[in-house]
């Protein structure tokens, strides 16, 4: 099976604190997963659970502590000291349109520099040329856009836009970071459906960060839900979310909104006062709120199990007495 990006045991630990009480917290704890060429693969889960770090340290902006990741074959290693995989087929759209853009600079001016840095266009011609071309893969032209600052454009286009920049220079991997989540409510599936017609029409893998599992089940192939650095539970979309093992991942089912599916859940599970404690934890990172939880969730750590096609870090599938519900 091709796989366009590979993520084998990545591990980021940050040191916090002062030099008479730093603490050690590791942010990415030894996650693996992979993306296919046209695939949308997403990883889930409520805020600080290592879904973002684990895109910074893909686009290099962190450095990984261990592990390794492989994209078309090249080790991350080889590239060290490139701040983005520019030159190696990856970009990336970020949550905040709005801080994506300098206010006081036309929005053009980014598209002419990035066709001059790679070598794209010979004229200005063929530069606008490209750039249209490409905007219409967004739905927008470029009459629309050109000579425009940010705040000439609602939030929906100037996301838009950021995912137009992304795509002008022919990626391959998409590395798209909560990229909804500030659009209005009425533009979030158009932008989603946009990343579905992408993958089909371009071939394009996208890896898809996001807290939002409504959006999540509708645009994804596979997904993994990631909670305080560990990835708890990967599958299919269909299975990890319409039949949870995972605890974590029940909870998270079960606060989705059923009358409305294509809304964001209405409970946003953040637990900030438990974060660093969660993060600290000996043994498995759910177990101070896991109703199922036992002796062995709270000294050691649980492993991949493999149920039915989906991988599971829990102790409930791994011969042990508590059951989980349905």
């Amino acid at each position: 099976m091709e796989k366009l990006l590979e993520v084998k045991n990545l591990t980021k630990v940050f040191t916090m604190g002062s030099i008479l009480s730093r603490v050690r917290l590791t942010a990415t704890d030894d996650v693996s997963f992979y993306i296919k060429p046209g695939e949308i693969f997403t990883l889930a889960g409520e805020s600080g659970c290592g879904k973002t770090t684990t895109a910074k340290i893909i686009l290099g902006f962190e450095e990984p502590t261990s592990g390794t990741i492989i994209h078309e074959g090249k080790d991350r290693a080889e590239t060290k000291g490139k701040k983005v995989w520019q030159e190696e087929g990856i970009q990336a759209i970020f949550q905040d349109p709005f801080g994506t853009f300098n206010p006081l600079r036309v929005v053009d001016r980014y598209f002419f520099e990035t066709l001059q840095n790679f070598k794209m266009a010979a004229t200005k011609g063929e530069a606008i040329e490209l750039i249209d071309e490409t905007l219409q893969l967004v739905g927008l032209t470029y009459e629309e856009f050109a000579g425009k600052y940010p705040s000439e454009f609602s939030g929906g286009q100037l996301q838009r836009v950021s995912i137009a920049r992304a795509l002008l220079t022919k990626p391959n991997l998409l590395i798209a970071d909560e990229p909804v989540s500030m659009v209005d409510a009425s533009l979030r599936m158009s932008i989603v459906n946009l990343f579905k017609r992408l993958k089909e029409e371009a071939s394009l893998g996208v890896l898809y960060i996001t807290h939002d599992l409504a959006t999540a089940y509708y645009v994804s192939e596979r997904i993994a839900i990631m909670f305080r650095g560990n990835i708890v539970e990967m599958g299919p979309v269909e299975k990890v979310l319409m039949e949870p093992k995972h605890p974590y991942s029940q909870l998270l089912r079960e606060s989705i909104p059923e009358a409305d599916p294509t809304k964001r859940w209405s409970k946003r599970i953040v637990l900030a006062e438990t974060e660093e404690e969660e993060y600290m934890r000996v043994g498995c990172k759910f177990a101070g709120r896991c109703p199922y939880v036992m002796d062995i969730c709270k000294n050691q750590a649980p492993q991949d199990i493999d149920v039915d096609g989906v991988l599971v870090k829990c102790f409930l599938y791994n011969g042990n007495s508590a059951t989980p519900h349905e």
